[in-house]
This record gives C-alpha cells, structure tokens and sequence, in this order.
C-alpha cells in the first residue's frame, strides 16, 4: 500500500470514528450474544460447528442469521 493511500485511509478512520465505533461495538456484542446462546443451547438446526463459523466469520448478519434460523425452539 502506498503512503499517499495509508494517510487517506487514517484520514478516513479518523473522521468516521464516530459512526464506525458504534457499529464495530454492535457488531462484537452480537456476535458475543450469539455465541454464548450457541454454547448454552442443547440443540440447534445443523451442527454447533458451522453455526460457530457462520456467527464469527459473516460479521453481522452471521449472529442475526443464527437468531433467525439456527435456534431450536420445541413447544
């Protein structure tokens, strides 16, 4: 990476912290939420495993998605 693009990435960091912070903090509680439900769940739709790599690996919507369709609910 040149030096001309690592300042104008700084430059970029530096003035969207404001809007980027809170997202990154949303997107680590998410993912800490649906890994701890994960861990606390007796079963899920499809192996723990691949719903592990699906929460840490697709950033925000891996933990939503989860939510949505990897927990079992049995009435």
């Amino acid at each position: 990476m040149s030096m001309f693009m690592m300042q104008n990435a700084i430059q970029f960091l530096q003035e969207n912290l404001a809007i980027i912070a809170p997202l990154i903090v949303i997107q680590i509680i998410l993912m800490i939420a649906a890994l701890i439900s994960l861990i606390r769940t007796e079963e899920t739709n499809g192996p723990k495993w691949v719903w592990a790599l699906v929460i840490v690996l697709f950033n925000t919507l891996g933990p939503i998605v989860y939510f949505i369709f990897g927990r079992r609910f049995d009435a």
